[in-house]
């Protein structure tokens, strides 16, 4: 084989395609899983706070650290299967531990994780879940379980993935603050098989919570927003009724734009930020493959009753707070025109007013020319007949002399006056 030079990213490339496997879980087990997530600025995190707190808690069993700058990491800790995952805006944390508690959902179990670690971490719990994850018996034993474990208004339960297993979840927060879901899983079905059920449900879990930050973001704007749509309506009303002089509405109207324009630039990574993460929610209940058990609302029907209007509401905020933005960018060119309209105008008037100027200047400069040929000319004539006077030989008088050169002198002074102001001109 001829050798080749490879692209330097091609290995990292294509190992990130196999660098998060789906656990392994055999069935019974207990999975316990947490999101945390930093209140604020959590893209520009120092993400080496992530990795020194799953070193922290890898110390407290003696487990192998992963590598430095890892993004993940999977590994035995004491008698826990651990999987860690950092991501955009969050990490996780998902722990598989054989066989179940005989009390279902026994907050103990999620003692994988120590208090004190817990309060040590670098950001806010998102979210933390609790499944058990049990062999499938009849129909019945699971009715009973359903009926015992979750609350029933709420509760979405249904058959997955060709029938392998039944999932089921109330997506209420019990009283040690953490989710329930129960996996009961068909006898045959493979522990990988088992594991991409679990993945999948935490994934809706986080991708869900993720999503209704957005939601509750959404209403916090809402009142602010409903004062912007206020004052951009009242200020376009004075601009239709002319109740305002347009220099006073520019600045009002120039700030209210700003405001909006900072409200979307702030929010518009985490409007993009929801609408991925609700692709998600729906892509990975579209992957179990639902099919209805006993008539009760499966997970995609709890997400159309209770998920999707929220995000619906996120959605048409941004659009409502990108319209606003653009009726006010299209309300400010608006103004701005009127504004160079009005002030064309008093230009145009200003240059009327100073071509009449000129004109009564010209006509100013006029009859002065016509008073400086006169006064020039009166002195050029007592000149050019004083200079005359003493060369005449046939005994004319001075006056008479005077009256002779009178009309030539003051043409000569008109015509040079004339030539004068022809070079100026």
């Amino acid at each position: 084989m001829t050798p080749i030079d490879d692209h330097p990213l091609r290995y990292a490339l294509a190992n990130e395609l196999h660098a998060r496997p789906f656990p392994v879980a055999a069935t019974p087990c207990t999975v316990v899983f947490l999101a945390i997530k930093k209140p604020d600025a959590a893209v520009a995190r120092d993400r080496n706070e992530d990795l020194a707190h799953l070193i922290n808690l890898l110390d407290r069993h003696g487990a192998q650290h992963p590598q430095p700058e890892a993004t993940h990491y999977a590994g035995q800790i004491g008698r826990h299967w651990l999987k860690w995952e950092q991501h955009t805006e969050f990490v996780t944390y998902t722990a598989i531990t054989q066989n179940v508690s005989d009390r279902p959902f026994n907050p103990a179990d999620f003692e994988v994780f120590p208090p004190d670690w817990l309060m040590a971490s670098p950001g806010q719990r998102v979210t933390s879940a609790m499944l058990r994850v049990v062999e499938r018996q009849d129909d019945e034993a699971v009715r009973s379980s359903l009926g015992n474990w979750f609350e029933p208004e709420s509760l979405a339960v249904a058959r997955v993935l060709d029938d392998t297993a039944i999932c089921a979840s109330d997506f209420r927060i019990d009283p040690a603050g953490h989710m329930r879901f129960a996996l009961f899983v068909s006898k045959g079905t493979g522990r990988r098989r088992t594991g991409r059920i679990i993945q999948r449900l935490c994934e809706i879990e986080t991708y869900k919570a993720m999503s209704m930050l957005g939601f509750a973001r959404v209403k916090q704007l809402t009142p602010r927003i409903g004062e912007l749509d206020g004052r951009l309506t009242e200020l376009m009303g004075q601009m239709t009724d002319n109740t305002a002089h347009p220099d006073e509405l520019l600045p009002d109207l120039l700030s209210t734009s700003t405001e909006l324009e900072t409200l979307s630039a702030q929010c518009s990574f985490r409007f993009g930020a929801t609408g991925a993460y609700e692709a998600i929610v729906n892509q990975r209940i579209e992957v179990l493959r639902e099919e209805r058990f006993e008539s009760r609302q499966s997970f995609a029907d709890f997400m159309m009753r209770r998920y999707d209007p929220a995000i619906r509401t996120v959605k048409s905020t941004e659009r409502r707070l990108q319209a606003l933005s653009d009726r006010a960018i299209r309300a400010g060119e608006l103004l701005r025109t009127r504004v160079d309209v009005e002030r064309s105008a008093q230009n145009q008037a200003l240059l009327e007013s100073m071509d009449r100027r000129a004109q009564i200047a010209l006509r100013l400069q006029h009859t002065v020319e016509g008073l400086s040929v006169v006064a020039i000319s009166f002195y050029a004539v007592t000149l050019v007949s004083d200079f005359l006077y003493p060369l005449t030989q046939d005994g004319i008088s001075q006056g008479r002399l005077t009256s002779v050169v009178t009309i030539p002198v003051i043409l000569c002074v008109w015509v040079a006056i004339r030539q004068i102001r022809k070079r100026l001109q």
